[in-house]
């Protein structure tokens, strides 16, 4: 079946709106928004909860729904794109969370409206999808640092504060953090395997940007095929300081504390078992395995958006062999 170009070309979609995002009240306006611009919705749901999000995509799947929008953060979108990996079902994005980083990886606007215009008339891609264990991520699956910050990251702080919520938390995590050891294995044997001592943070990139707007390498794509590794060893605070106004850009890389790489597959073991962030949702645990599947996700992108080309599914790539 040859791919949908835009969403007017869906048979029907289903618009599934975590109304637990921060910005989730707004869903209904994005629903009239895109109906009035010629979207077919046949089907909208409200959701609460991870539970509820897995069965009300089972369901729009099993109705048979070619496009289906979603309206949520990042570990909402992941989890979909998760879903829909590998089909001909296309996914719209509209950023309802705090930090929407896949949306600014694609060049998808965090406004509201025009997020609905881009639904409408925007082109389809395809982008990959990084999987730690099997389980999905679109932008950055991270062990240390992160998952601290995920935890110091409450709904109060985020409603309040918004993005800097994450700058915030970040300190009240470094405050309180034990650095680890680590070994990267490489499969593929395209990398010697590494021991890591002292480690602060050490994350698996697949997508451009995470963390509210941070980056993950001045390379990094989400078209690339690639996953972008990088480990930060734990230092003085204000060594930190530095790296984190490098995180920007990405250009934190060249920093003499951090590594980077790149790899299709990656075996990250630890001492004792160490929580997986996944798009800022605990999802998994060391040891963990990274794999990447290429062109695994339709999603709809404004028309001028260059982060991401339809170039067809490579299926050999999923599962790993």
């Amino acid at each position: 079946m040859s791919h949908m170009k835009a969403a007017r070309d869906a048979r029907s979609a289903a618009v599934v709106i975590n109304a637990g995002s921060r910005r989730g009240a707004a869903g209904e306006l994005a629903v009239d928004a895109m109906k009035k611009a010629g979207v077919p919705i046949t089907a909208v749901h409200h959701i609460l909860s991870g539970a509820d999000l897995a069965a009300t995509l089972d369901r729009v799947l099993a109705d048979g729904h070619d496009l289906v929008v979603v309206g949520g953060g990042d570990g909402t979108v992941s989890y979909a794109a998760g879903r829909v990996a590998g089909t001909n079902v296309t996914l719209g994005v509209l950023p309802l969370g705090t930090a929407n980083d896949f949306a600014r990886t694609l060049e998808i606007p965090n406004n509201l409206a025009e997020a609905c215009a881009t639904v409408a008339d925007g082109k389809v891609v395809d982008v990959d999808l990084g999987r730690a264990n099997g389980k999905p991520f679109l932008n950055v699956a991270s062990v240390g640092l992160s998952v601290a910050v995920t935890e110091a990251l409450s709904p109060r702080l985020k409603r309040y504060l918004g993005p800097l919520a994450y700058s915030i938390a970040t300190l009240r995590a470094y405050a309180r953090h034990k650095p680890f050891r680590a070994r990267l294995e490489f499969p593929e044997g395209d990398h010697e395997p590494m021991e890591l001592d002292n480690l602060l943070q050490v994350a698996v990139g697949n997508g451009r940007h995470y963390g509210g707007g941070n980056t993950v390498s001045p390379t990094a794509g989400i078209d690339d095929h690639l996953l972008d590794i990088y480990a930060i060893l734990a230092g003085p605070l204000r060594e930190h300081v530095s790296i984190a106004r490098l995180l920007k850009d990405g250009s934190f890389i060249e920093h003499d504390k951090v590594h980077h790489l790149t790899t299709r597959r990656v075996r990250l073991v630890t001492e004792q078992p160490l929580p997986v962030n996944l798009d800022g949702e605990i999802d998994t645990t060391t040891p963990a395995d990274f794999t990447v599947q290429r062109n695994a996700v339709h999603v709809v992108v404004p028309q001028g958006s260059t982060s991401a080309v339809f170039d067809g599914p490579s299926a050999a790539n999923w599962p790993p062999s």
